[in-house]
């Protein structure tokens, strides 16, 4: 009986040793290159270009927005010359936080690349899946959602340097030194354009947050999902933090950035970050529990989280294939305003797949 299990784990392990080797893995010290490294990593396995931000109406009515571009490569079919072989996907979700609808508006899109419908390209950022786009032109990106519920045309344009996460892009997420991402955040993008909503356009203007992000392994086969915040303060300075949460509801991994108003960069270590719910919410459609309101730790700075809207969970399954909480969220300091930002809680519906 061990010869037989010994007989058929060899020729598993190679494959698995096989299908391992044609992902690259992110490696330490390797430099990020731009405008190259705004462009699709098509070689490696998961990539993301993520914004969200706050905007205001002219009334002063604010909203939360989120636009976010995936790109996949699942292996499939790779020698197969048809160009309707998946050997790439994309994926995209857009959504938008008004507190005057109660609940997120959200719609999503899936397809695999080609036939100039969908396709990332390797050069900069530009990302187009049917009528959505995310093109990076100069220091200004050009957003366009045509969506079921709502349109966008957004611009977001840089007012200050990328922030390289991590070790200089690369961005620790568990124990393991491949469980690792190459990581670059854009925050405090001023943010103008126009919102379509119950059929009428609205002129808005705003801030939001970039990240961009590719790996071929990230997430510790024990881990559930991930809480992340990305918060632009109110004196000009910019926080991401996060956790990996485990099935067993344990603390996997945490990590964050910080630069502050002067412009000064800090990485933080595991133990220099942690999470604390205030306040949790149940879904009525899910009835998923997220805990909407946070306490949040990183080094000497203690914030917490309020958020615009408690219900602003994303049924993502058409597309991604999960559900998770995606939402606008307050930061203060000591009862005193201090900046806003998103909060994502993933892994509380299932546990996460990448």
């Amino acid at each position: 009986m061990q010869r037989r299990q010994f007989i058929f784990a060899v020729p598993l392990a190679l494959q698995a040793r096989v299908a391992r080797a044609q992902y690259p893995q992110v490696l330490r010290g390797t430099p990020l290159s731009f405008p190259r490294d705004h462009g699709a990593h098509s070689d490696f396995r998961t990539e993301w270009w993520y914004i969200t931000g706050w905007v205001s109406e002219a009334s002063g009515q604010e909203l939360g927005i989120q636009i976010t571009f995936f790109r996949n490569r699942p292996l499939l079919q790779e020698n197969n010359p048809s160009p309707f072989a998946p050997r790439q996907l994309l994926f995209a979700h857009a959504a938008i936080a008004d507190s005057r609808e109660g609940k997120l508006l959200h719609d999503q899109r899936a397809a695999r690349a080609g036939f100039g419908l969908a396709e990332a390209a390797p050069h900069t950022t530009d990302v187009r899946l049917d009528d959505w786009s995310l093109v990076l032109d100069g220091e200004t990106y050009r957003a366009r959602i045509v969506a079921r519920a709502f349109d966008m045309e957004l611009r977001f344009s840089a007012t200050q340097p990328l922030i390289l996460q991590g070790e200089a892009g690369f961005s620790r997420k568990g124990e393991r030194v491949e469980q690792a991402s190459h990581y670059y955040s854009r925050a405090h993008l001023r943010t103008e354009g126009t919102l379509t909503l119950r059929g009428a356009d609205t002129r808005v203007r705003g801030s939001a947050w970039l990240d961009h992000e590719w790996s071929s392994t990230i997430l510790d086969e024990r881990a559930a999902g991930w809480d992340w915040i990305g918060i632009n303060l109110d004196d000009g300075g910019a926080l991401m933090a996060f956790r990996i949460r485990g099935r067993d509801g344990s603390v996997l991994f945490a990590g964050g950035g910080l630069r502050d108003a002067q412009g000064r960069t800090r990485t933080f270590g595991r133990d220099e970050v942690a999470f604390e719910p205030l306040r949790s919410w149940r879904s009525p459609r899910t009835n998923v529990e997220y805990p909407v309101a946070m306490r949040v730790r990183a080094g000497g700075m203690r914030l917490e989280l309020r958020p615009l809207m408690d219900d602003q969970e994303l049924d993502s399954r058409a597309s991604t294939g999960t559900i998770y909480w995606e939402g606008a969220v307050r930061a203060t300091i000591e009862a005193r305003a201090a900046g806003r930002g998103y909060l994502e809680l993933t892994g509380y519906w299932q546990p996460l797949k990448l």
